[in-house]
């Protein structure tokens, strides 16, 4: 099990084809991991742009915001893997 106090940020990307290309490794492998998914154009206090300005003129290929999360433990072995 992955808890804030044993994990290692693996990958940062706004790719969700990467993301779910480094799911897909890590699970065929056996490797327990976390995706964390923050959506950077929600209205929510932490995106407040959109609130602002709205969405005209943003790319929405940077709208996601995906964090892959690992134990500590596996991080050399799996970092090595996604190479």
């Amino acid at each position: 099990m992955i808890t804030v106090f044993n994990r290692k940020e693996l990958l940062i990307t706004f790719d969700m084809k990467r993301q779910a290309d480094i799911c897909e490794i890590l699970s065929s492998k056996g490797i327990d991991y976390a995706v964390k998914t923050t959506n950077l154009q929600s209205s929510a206090p932490a995106g407040v742009q959109r609130a602002r300005t709205g969405n005209y003129g943003i790319d929405q290929k940077y709208s996601y915001e995906y964090k892959i999360y690992v134990r500590k433990e596996d991080f050399d072995r799996v970092s090595s893997l996604i190479r």
